[in-house]
């Protein structure tokens, strides 16, 4: 007898233990969002001009790097033709 009644109890003390752990699950992903919400109102987006501004910057260093790497590689082309 005293079996069975350990058995109950551990079943009964394992579903305490799902249902807890369950509930701490649904604590720490509703925390989290709360908190990604929390730190992206902290956040000091960009405005459209700023948006603009860093994106013309992107581009124009972009050009230049392909120019130079261009220009580098056709420097290297001539230098070794002439040594062939």
């Amino acid at each position: 007898m005293a079996k069975k009644e350990e058995v109950k109890d551990e079943k009964k003390s394992t579903k305490v233990k799902k249902a807890k752990k369950e509930t701490k699950e649904k604590v720490k992903k509703e925390n989290f969002f709360v908190g990604v919400k929390s730190e992206l109102s902290k956040v000091k987006w960009p405005t459209k001009q700023e948006v603009v501004k860093y994106t013309i910057a992107t581009l124009v260093f972009i050009v230049i790097l392909v120019l130079f790497f261009v220009l580098l590689s056709l420097l290297m082309f001539v230098i070794k033709g002439a040594f062939n």
